[in-house]
């Protein structure tokens, strides 16, 4: 792939490329997602070259390259700083015993190209306009063209096929379909529901990988409908499956659409999937939720705490805020993820919402706020003369406590509440 911050830049990087393959007389063309995104009228950022060059003829061809996949036909070529292209062979697929790669290759022709895809609007190419003002030619041997026009994710061939070769292509034929505002075709689609259970023999950290991708896109809610609909939801999260009932899309759906924390969308689609919000029984499942979401997505530690942070803080908004008292109110609201979960809370009771955003300020503005520097920290108690110990944490609890709701000052009277706090 070509890659730029500048669109203009990577096409021009890619055709120059084509451009020197034909000098040398060869067939190349612009492969694969860059084609669909052109037709589709959008700016693609990511260039493939797809030629009849071998990989050794490349490697001779281009003064700067890199084997990133020589056995799979794909060299990386530089062509000056932060540019590079994938240039790959066309090649016929040999069978696929571990559900993701190949186990051979052999060089062959564009249309064998075309036909091992995953799908017909990603087999297409382009014979791009290497003249100014001059119209490219697209080749088409799938039915791309027409599946671009009628808004349409269908798999090359055979659709059993195609997934058997790939199980994660399920999940890829949900983001194109979400992204682009596509539906996908009835057989292609009955496929991926005959196969979903395949989809648990997938690595964690590819199924993660494609997940983060797709929640990061503001097409999300539709990700999560598909993924229910099409009985992903199961494989994808390691537990039950729930199906077109799951409703896990409803809260997603009202989120804002712009990005948002990882964890916020995760805890929109659990907390409607669950089907728990108003449950006094939801804070004690939060954990293991948040283990079993974290292995099934391999969610790093910071997602998996900001996953399990906005489940703990909007179960505490909707169950309890009414109850707590001001330094409870002022610890929840100086959490890193307060001001996340209240979008999310905004989704389902904007009401509440208002009301706590309300609450928040006018703590923050009693002259004390609500992250104030601590009065007393260990290294204090330990001055006095008192051993590290569980001691610590309960004595620092209730000073923080008394200086939040303001009963104590400053540090002589947080240290004389300490001190009274340590017999």
């Amino acid at each position: 792939m070509a890659r730029a911050s500048d669109p203009v830049l990577a096409r021009q990087a890619a055709a120059g490329i084509v451009q020197r393959l034909r000098a040398a007389g060869h067939v190349a063309y612009f492969a694969g997602g860059c084609v669909r995104d052109e037709l589709l009228g959008l700016r693609p950022t990511d260039f493939d070259v797809a030629t009849d060059a071998s990989p050794p003829r490349v490697r001779d061809l281009f003064a700067r390259t890199a084997e990133v996949g020589a056995a799979f036909g794909v060299v990386l070529v530089h062509e000056g700083p932060g540019l590079a292209v994938e240039v790959a062979t066309f090649r016929s697929d040999g069978p696929y015993t571990d559900a993701r790669r190949p186990d051979s290759v052999r060089f062959s022709s564009p249309e064998e190209d075309a036909r091992r895809r995953d799908f017909t609007i990603n087999a297409l190419f382009l014979d791009p306009a290497l003249a100014p003002g001059a119209p490219g030619r697209i080749i088409d041997f799938v039915g791309g063209q027409a599946d671009l026009s009628a808004r349409i994710v269908r798999a090359v061939g055979d659709p059993d096929a195609r997934l058997a070769e790939d199980h994660l292509r399920a999940l890829r034929a949900v983001r194109f379909a979400a992204r682009l505002n596509f539906e996908i075709e009835p057989r292609t689609a009955a496929a991926i529901t005959r196969h979903a259970s395949e989809l648990r023999g997938v690595s964690r950290e590819r199924i993660g990988d494609e997940v983060r991708r797709m929640l990061a896109h503001e097409s999300r809610a539709d990700v999560i409908r598909l993924i229910e609909h099409l009985g992903l939801d199961g494989p994808v999260l390691n537990e039950p499956p729930r199906g077109p009932s799951g409703g896990g899309s409803a809260m997603v759906a009202l989120l804002p659409a712009r990005p948002l924390q990882l964890g916020t969308v995760l805890s929109a689609w659990c907390i409607k999937r669950m089907d728990v919000a108003d449950s006094g029984l939801f804070a004690p499942k939060i954990r293991d939720i948040r283990s079993k979401w974290r292995a099934a997505l391999c969610l790093s530690n910071d997602e998996a705490t900001e996953f399990s942070d906005v489940l703990e803080i909007h179960a505490g908004l909707v169950q309890k805020w009414e109850g707590m008292g001001v330094a409870q109110r002022k610890r929840l609201g100086a959490r890193a993820m307060f001001a996340e979960t209240l979008v999310l809370l905004e989704a389902a009771s904007s009401e509440l919402a208002e009301r706590i955003t309300r609450d928040i300020k006018e703590l923050e503005s009693d002259g004390i706020g609500i992250r104030p520097a601590p009065l007393v920290t260990g290294e204090d108690l330990i001055a006095i003369g008192l051993l590290p110990g569980p001691q610590f944490k309960r004595i620092l609890e209730q000073v923080t406590d008394a200086q939040l709701e303001g009963r104590v000052r400053d540090k002589a009277q947080a240290m004389e509440l300490a001190l009274s706090l340590s017999v």
